[in-house]
């Protein structure tokens, strides 16, 4: 038999910060828990399910509305996963452009650190002066 836990209890579980936790319930991705006598919340297993879950999501970047989603679709065991497929391959081409996005950046940086020697002063610093507004794009690389 599951006894329940206390939200300090469920955060360490969970590895969900107590603040976060009282936010998903605002959000209602969290059901609020049933309380004790002494108006503490107290989680169940499932709620603890729920929480792992959210966390897992949240872990591989899914957005709280991807979440929310999956959520949804969760709870629909005998329904096809046409909609979860969807959902996690457009998170996925997103991922791939942030990516693609980071390694131009990356790029973009390595050319600003080639132009300065990091012995000069910072006067005469390459790097200062490509960040600077008012230089040409074609000068900042």
């Amino acid at each position: 038999m599951f006894k329940t836990l206390r939200i300090g209890e469920v955060a360490k579980a969970t590895g969900i910060k107590v603040v976060t936790l009282r936010y998903y319930e605002q959000l209602g991705l969290v059901p609020g828990p049933a309380r004790t006598d002494g108006n503490y919340r107290a989680y169940n297993q499932e709620d603890l399910h729920r929480l792992r879950f959210i966390r897992r999501c949240r872990d591989l970047g899914f957005s709280l509305d991807q979440v929310r989603g999956l959520l949804r679709l969760s709870s629909k065991r005998c329904q096809k996963c046409s909609e979860v497929d969807r959902i996690t391959r457009r998170h996925l081409t997103d991922v791939e452009e942030k990516i693609s996005d980071l390694k131009r950046l990356a790029n973009v940086l390595r050319r600003i650190i080639s132009r300065c020697r990091g012995d000069g002063l910072i006067a005469d610093c390459r790097i200062i002066e490509a960040l600077s507004p008012g230089v040409s794009p074609a000068d900042r690389i």
